[in-house]
């Protein structure tokens, strides 16, 4: 599992290639399977494949989204708040177990977040995603996930590169010791 989290990292370029049914099908199961509060599961996700329309969730932000009009497939990650106060909690939960699968699978991943940020100066990238995949204003959207075979190489992360002085051990201030 280690080396999977040194691996895992953001992929912003893919091949020109489809992604698999059956490794759709693993991704949506390891969305399913995520862990929620209370079990309430509030989240919810829209599979998009269609090139158009990822063309379109490429315009969600002024920065950021772009890469999506290159990747085969994303993963719009949705919720209603009304289920879990902690909705933003459950949804991240899920979009990282995705992006981890997708690892284990050979496919590159990066998260787009649409949550709090800006389509243009008049309009929330949540709003504009909202009435591209026609999303009940009821519903919340915290993040576009983009999947894809990776188009880019990137190092795995380097251990020695980990911040172990943001790590206290009993209480702050005490250092952690390895």
């Amino acid at each position: 599992m280690l080396e999977l989290l040194k691996r895992r990292r953001s992929i912003r370029f893919y091949e020109d290639k489809k992604v698999e049914k059956d490794k759709i099908d693993g991704l949506v199961m390891a969305a399913l399977l995520s862990p929620t509060s209370k079990n309430r599961r509030p989240w919810e996700f829209i599979v998009v494949e269609d090139k158009e329309q990822l063309e379109k969730l490429a315009e969600s932000k002024a920065n950021g989204s772009s890469f999506l009009k290159s990747a085969p497939l994303a993963i719009v990650v949705l919720a209603d708040p009304e289920k879990s106060d902690v909705w933003v909690e459950d949804t991240s939960i899920a979009t990282i177990l995705v992006q981890m699968a997708a690892e284990a699978m050979g496919l590159g991943s990066c998260w787009v977040q649409i949550r709090e940020r800006q389509h243009n100066e008049a309009m929330s990238a949540e709003v504009y995603v909202q009435n591209l995949m026609k999303i009940p204003q009821s519903k919340r959207v915290e993040a576009i996930i983009s999947i894809g075979y990776p188009n880019e190489v990137k190092k795995p992360i380097d251990q020695e590169s980990l911040q172990y002085e943001k790590v206290h051990q009993n209480s702050y201030g005490v250092a952690f010791k390895r």
